[in-house]
């Protein structure tokens, strides 16, 4: 058996398997969360397992769309409702790719504090305009999420590498990573690979 096959997880229910993980990961990074916000993670990670809800068909083929566009759209958007679709989506795109893909952005030019930061404002936004009214139990969820981006990702990372180990290959990565968004796990995941990250300072202020 190939080591990718041997990673494979057989998964009788996605939004069991999600919920299940993600309450483990949040257990073990120690962030507590209101149950409404734990439930709409878990029904977000179940929703973009699909790939048709997370990209979008173009004469390309199916594409991601880039976060700066989702926010002009909700800038220009005609009315509130469109303009608070427009940030849900952005939250939810940005929360779900920093969780899933944090490794992958190693060599591009756009990396993952920059989702944190988008995700984070949009979840912001969101909460301040859902406040009142009948979205104010939903606009408690964004507020949280706002307030939690970061500590969120760290626990989705961890669901995401579910069958993976790390090792001294990664270390510079998690550095990276930990620099620009402070992670708490990445900084727990170097010191147990043995590495020190303030012995040599930082640019991100604890």
């Amino acid at each position: 058996m190939s080591e990718a096959a041997s990673r494979v997880l057989p998964v009788a229910n996605l939004r069991e398997f999600f919920r299940d993980s993600l309450h483990g990961a949040l257990a073990r990074q120690h962030l507590a969360v209101e149950d409404q916000t734990e439930h709409y993670v878990v029904n977000l990670l179940t929703l973009f397992a699909r790939s048709e809800a997370l990209y979008e068909r173009t004469p390309e083929g199916m594409r991601l769309r880039p976060l700066v566009v989702i926010l002009c759209e909700a800038l220009e958007a005609p009315s509130v409702a469109e303009r608070n679709r427009a940030l849900q989506r952005l939250g939810d795109v940005s929360l779900f790719i920093a969780g899933f893909f944090a490794h992958s952005f190693a060599a591009r030019l756009i990396d993952i504090d920059y989702h944190v930061a988008m995700g984070g404002r949009a979840y912001a936004s969101l909460a301040h305009a859902t406040s009142h009214g009948k979205g104010r139990v939903l606009g408690a969820v964004f507020a949280e999420l706002a307030e939690k981006f970061q500590p969120m990702v760290d626990a989705l990372n961890e669901v995401s590498e579910t069958a993976y180990t790390h090792s001294d290959r990664d270390i510079l990565r998690l550095y990276e990573i930990w620099l620009k968004t402070g992670s708490a796990r990445c900084y727990g995941l170097l010191k147990r690979l043995g590495v020190d990250p303030t012995a040599g300072g930082t640019a991100f202020t604890h």
